[in-house]
């Protein structure tokens, strides 16, 4: 028996369906043959939708991903609240060697992100904001390499050899790789060797993390990823009982500045931060 197909229409003429059927009772008008030519250009019309649609595909996935545009920004909520960007994603301007004027060759401006690379340039070091700050809301995010250290300090004095004689830490730490990630108070978001942060809120590495430090007077709070992890008062029983039992009880000043830099830890492994602003606190 011949084969046939047959399309119906529907009664505007506009859709169609096909229909194989041997024993199809249907008006010879309506019936297509296997071989008839409409076929034929169906199938060339499907196969070349289907070319174009995975050209299209192909193009997409080749050209370079946009960056977000609220990265390094600041919206009007926050501008109207008294934030101020301390990177702006494109330049370093802002920022200076601790205790030099320029800034360091082995740290980069790089997709929007500040990168300590420690091979790519011969000078590395800590760098510091250029202003310095007393009470503050400081909110920033990091990504670290594998094994990876680095830290952010507050209040730090150039006055001394360096950084961790007179600022705390907020560490910042690939706690699964690197050995301080084996002890509390020296994993990430602790205020390094002093305080424990409540519970592991890091991201797995290769992913941003969102950090905060607060600093109002004597309270301080470290945050991260949305929860408050760390907790101290400068000059309490409890703040003199940790520094006397720790490396840092013959630094005399030590935690002990009222006003100081932000500083960004060059601690030999690679390190991203972006979205680095600060909220100055009026004092009470």
């Amino acid at each position: 028996m011949k084969q046939f197909c047959y399309v119906i229409l529907n009664n505007a003429g506009h859709s169609w369906s096909m229909v194989r059927n041997t024993d199809a009772i249907a008006p010879a008008e309506h019936y297509l043959p296997v071989h008839h030519p409409f076929w034929r250009n169906l199938t060339m019309v499907a196969s070349m939708r289907t070319r174009v649609l995975c050209a299209c595909a192909a193009l997409l996935c080749a050209l370079p991903a946009r960056a977000d545009d609220s990265l390094n920004t600041l919206t009007e909520q926050e501008k109207s609240g008294g934030w101020k960007l301390l990177f702006d994603g494109k330049t370093a301007e802002g920022w200076r060697a601790y205790k030099g004027k320029g800034m360091p060759d082995k740290w980069h401006v790089e997709d929007g992100a500040l990168i300590l690379k420690p091979r790519s340039g011969k000078r590395g070091g800590d760098i510091v904001t250029t202003d310095q700050y007393d009470n503050f809301e400081l909110a920033f995010e990091w990504k670290i390499s594998p094994g990876g250290n680095s830290g952010v300090m507050y209040r730090v004095s150039e006055d001394e050899d360096a950084p961790f004689y007179t600022g705390v830490e907020y560490q910042i730490l690939d706690n699964a790789k690197h050995p301080d990630g084996k002890h509390p108070k020296t994993s990430a978001a602790s205020a390094y060797a002093l305080y424990a942060p409540a519970k592991d809120a890091t991201m797995p590495v290769g992913e941003w993390n969102k950090s905060k430090i607060i600093v109002d007077g004597n309270h301080v709070e470290h945050w991260l990823n949305g929860e408050k992890v760390v907790e101290f008062d400068y000059g309490s029983d409890d703040w003199n009982n940790r520094v006397e039992a720790s490396k840092f009880k013959d630094m005399k000043r030590f935690g002990k500045e009222a006003k100081g830099h932000i500083d960004l830890q060059d601690h030999g492994n690679e390190v991203a931060y972006r979205n680095i602003k600060i909220r100055p606190l009026k004092k009470e």
